[in-house]
């Protein structure tokens, strides 16, 4: 049972994978010039004429070249990418010109190269020139929704329950990303793509509380982690699609259609019974775990008074031995700078979401700008995740989550820094070294999660990975950005990526092992784990079960508060 809505819930992920990176190639700039007035007789780029532009494309190799065309009416025009000239004498057609020339602005719109994309949102509303920010705003105002809707949905998902959110967000996936096919303008594009970011988000972020509160505690890092992995089989669709699809808005639409079977059975999946029970539902809770006991063929299923009543002499001896100041205090986000421990580890694990979501979509965006051929190594890039998140798993459980986290964040540094030195002319070699910088900047994204909420007490756990979400999304928004500077050095972004992981690797040092400990329940523990590492353990033996069943209370009861 558990199996199935795992599947059925992740195979939505996709499409969260593909809204993401669809912009790629919707908001392709191709090459480009001024339009002319009039009908075109003959046409020179350098010492190659043609009678039509189409022709001189495959000979354009900069945005500082420009073309001469000669009108039907006898006029000469040269034609550079946001200005045109009128040669004030028009003798003879030659490229080289000497003489006055009248400057005029691009009035007769753009006249663009459609060898490889027939349309795309560039050149469906001119976003070139002085309206060149305006194309470059396309991937940050999504992410932007990504910020929002991770915080909304999450509020909605444990006020409303999981089902509802997922029933609605993955059919706004659908209705949104065809809705994006259909936009009249630029403005209209921008605001519904920022309502589909906003329910890809939260779908994505309800999606994971929903499978690790119903998958079973031996299977949940493997199965949340891999939630990751189907968002990069998204990546992968978006890729094949691009080639196979070269107009934007059918691939728009065939994008948006990728996953829509889940959407006509979504309806099918059941309430989590973590839900369930927070809200007193006992009934409709034994309900799900009947119909799950008789899929697995479990002759003695789990009565819910019977938890209930243990949760409530759980709940009681907890009472007791606790103060009761403490237990009624709220909590903020300053209790995460209550010492210089704990502040120090703060700014550590926010560094570590904000670079690793930085880099992930640093090489993400930019993969389609290596050379070559973009749409294999946008594949490449979503493929090379597959392996990242099962060394992610074995590594973090045999080596540590800090021992893990420190060489392939320093690794990630000198992979950026390697490929400052190979020479552009060696394509493969440069794909070859994005995909390991993406690998290695993989793993540290894909565990900080479970890190991180190890290294918080109980008090302040949830607290603790939902501001360092909010790094995370405040990195994906810089992301783009930091993309757009390759046209100011191309090595630009790599360099950014390179210092923030090396700095990242650096302060990690300096935190916790959490392997084999159980998790702290208040701030003074938490700081005693940081200053002797041993102290913990020495104090609480370990208890595998206790930990695991409090694991399964923060992944189940916390994980949507965190995305607040």
């Amino acid at each position: 049972f558990q199996a199935c809505v795992y599947f059925a819930s992740v195979f939505q992920a996709m499409s969260c994978g593909i809204h993401y990176l669809a912009s790629v190639f919707m908001a392709v700039t191709p090459n480009f010039v001024c339009g002319f007035p009039g009908n075109v007789s003959s046409v020179l780029f350098h010492n190659s004429s043609a009678s039509s532009i189409e022709d001189i494309w495959t000979l354009w190799t900069s945005t500082e070249n420009y073309i001469v065309v000669q009108l039907e009416n006898g006029e000469i025009w040269e034609l550079d990418q946001c200005s045109r000239s009128k040669r004030e004498v028009s003798l003879d057609l030659a490229y080289e010109y000497k003489g006055n020339k009248s400057v005029f602005p691009c009035s007769d719109g753009f006249l663009y190269d459609d060898t490889k994309w027939k349309s795309t949102v560039v050149t469906q509303w001119d976003l070139v020139c002085d309206r060149e920010w305006l194309a470059k705003l396309i991937q940050p105002t999504f992410m932007l929704g990504v910020l929002i809707g991770a915080v909304i949905f999450g509020d909605i998902a444990d006020r409303l329950g999981r089902q509802r959110v997922i029933w609605f967000t993955s059919a706004g996936q659908f209705v949104f990303g065809i809705a994006v096919a259909f936009t009249f303008d630029y403005y209209s594009f921008v605001v519904v793509r920022f309502l589909l970011a906003m329910v890809s988000s939260g779908y994505l972020v309800v999606a994971f509380v929903y499978v690790t509160e119903f998958v079973g505690i031996k299977a949940r890092t493997w199965a949340s982690m891999h939630v990751h992995a189907f968002f990069a089989m998204g990546i992968m669709v978006v890729a094949l699609v691009g080639f196979l699809v070269r107009t934007w808005w059918v691939y728009q639409i065939f994008l948006s259609i990728a996953t829509l079977p889940f959407v006509f059975c979504c309806w099918m999946l059941p309430e989590t019974p973590f839900w369930l029970l927070s809200e007193e539902r006992y009934e409709d809770a034994q309900k799900v775990i009947d119909t799950m006991a008789r899929w697995n063929k479990v002759s003695t299923p789990c009565k819910v008074s019977e938890l209930c009543s243990v949760q409530q002499d759980d709940l009681s001896s907890g009472r007791m031995g606790d103060d009761d100041t403490s237990s009624t205090k709220k909590h903020n986000i300053l209790d995460l700078f209550c010492n210089w421990q704990i502040a120090r580890r703060t700014i550590t694990v926010w560094l570590i979401w904000f670079t690793g979501s930085l880099g992930y979509y640093v090489f993400s965006l930019s993969s389609v700008s290596l050379g070559g051929n973009e749409y294999l190594n946008l594949f490449l890039i979503g493929a090379v995740e597959l392996p990242c998140y099962i060394i992610a798993c074995v590594a973090m459980d045999k080596l540590g989550r800090r021992n893990t986290l420190i060489p392939f964040l320093i690794l990630s540094a000198l992979i950026c820094v390697l490929i400052m030195f190979i020479p552009q002319d060696f394509n493969i070699l440069i794909i070859l070294a994005n995909m390991a910088g993406k690998f290695s900047i993989g793993v540290a994204f894909g565990l900080i999660y479970l890190y991180t909420a190890e290294l918080y007490p109980t008090i302040v756990r949830s607290l603790a990975v939902g501001s360092g979400s909010m790094m995370c999304r405040v990195g994906s928004v810089v992301a783009p950005f930091c993309v757009y500077l390759r046209s100011v050095w191309i090595f630009m972004p790599l360099l950014l990526v390179g210092i923030m992981a090396l700095l990242t690797g650096i302060l990690t040092i300096m935190l916790p092992e959490t392997l084999g400990k159980p998790l702290t329940n208040t701030l003074v523990e938490a700081t005693e784990m940081g200053r002797n590492k041993k102290s913990c353990s020495e104090k609480t033996p370990p208890a595998h079960s206790d930990a695991a069943l409090e694991k399964i209370e923060m992944f189940g009861q916390e994980r949507i508060s965190a995305d607040k």
